[in-house]
């Protein structure tokens, strides 16, 4: 695909991060249609995708992106929530239109929903969870460009990208794919590496962010009183109580006493009569 140029050819520098980040690794399963990817099986089972194809692939895509000449008329979905920072970056980079979250059924054969669309060109990044978009898409004879796994089926895709749909693989590959992009439209020069850092596409675990705000923050330091403090201030508390004044009760012969004393002072007498 890169047509014997040795300036689209794949770079050393991008096969150590598709390795890094393990878009050679498919899965346990195989698809008919995606047998022609794969290279052979590791010993736990997992299919080895052929990158030279992954970048033949990829570069044929962005050709295909390139040919729209209003960038708005793509559209790129991320469903999954490890798709979703990457789709919102590449769409930032290039100019497509996003659509990240949940898909509404029906937004592009539905004339009458707000969010009707009618692109020119479709991207999905998993097209076992994006079934939907797709199906759509080739009712309505609109091109799918997917990032298809090695169990991933290719009905009603016309441009598949074997690849990993994790989100370290499937972040490197829509990084490489705006570099690729706005390389062959001549933003950016090809000799010169881009600015733009990898890590901007990866998504980002709620939970790693809450333990990175939880060693942020200072720890409060917790004073504990001293035993002794402790028991005198409770010696002291029950003194208090001792000392409050006591109402008088006349039909008992007990008089007011504003003064401090024990409690056995105001025993009822014994010939005192409770009726």
């Amino acid at each position: 695909m890169s047509g014997g140029s040795t300036t689209l050819e794949l770079k050393e520098d991008d096969i150590r991060m598709m390795v890094a980040a393990k878009v050679h690794l498919g899965s346990t399963n195989t698809n008919y249609q995606m047998q022609q990817y794969v290279y052979d099986r590791n010993h736990e089972g997992n299919h080895i995708i052929r990158l030279n194809k992954t970048w033949e692939k990829l570069l044929l895509a962005c050709r295909a992106i390139c040919a729209i000449e209003n960038p708005a008329d793509i559209v790129i979905i991320g469903c999954q929530p490890s798709c979703q920072r990457g789709a919102l970056k590449f769409a930032h980079y290039t100019g497509v239109t996003s659509i990240t979250g949940r898909y509404t059924p029906g937004a592009f054969t539905n004339q009458i929903q707000s969010g009707f669309k009618e692109p020119r060109l479709l991207i999905v990044c998993d097209s076992k969870a994006d079934h939907q978009p797709i199906r759509e898409a080739s009712s309505v004879n609109i091109p799918v460009i997917a990032f298809c796994n090695t169990d991933s089926p290719l009905q009603c895709v016309d441009i598949g990208i074997p690849c990993n749909n994790d989100k370290y693989s499937i972040a490197l590959m829509l990084w490489m794919l705006a570099r690729e992009v706005r390389r062959m439209r001549g933003e950016d020069l090809r000799t010169q590496p881009w600015d733009v850092m990898m890590d901007l596409f990866l998504v980002r675990e709620q939970t790693e962010e809450a333990a990175e705000g939880a060693e942020a923050e200072t720890q409060e330091v917790v004073y504990e009183q001293p035993a002794a403090d402790v028991a005198e201030a409770d010696t002291n508390d029950w003194g208090a109580e001792a000392a409050l004044p006591v109402a008088g009760m006349p039909e008992l012969n007990v008089a007011a006493n504003a003064t401090a004393g024990s409690w056995t002072a105001y025993d009822v007498k014994p010939d005192a009569s409770w009726t």
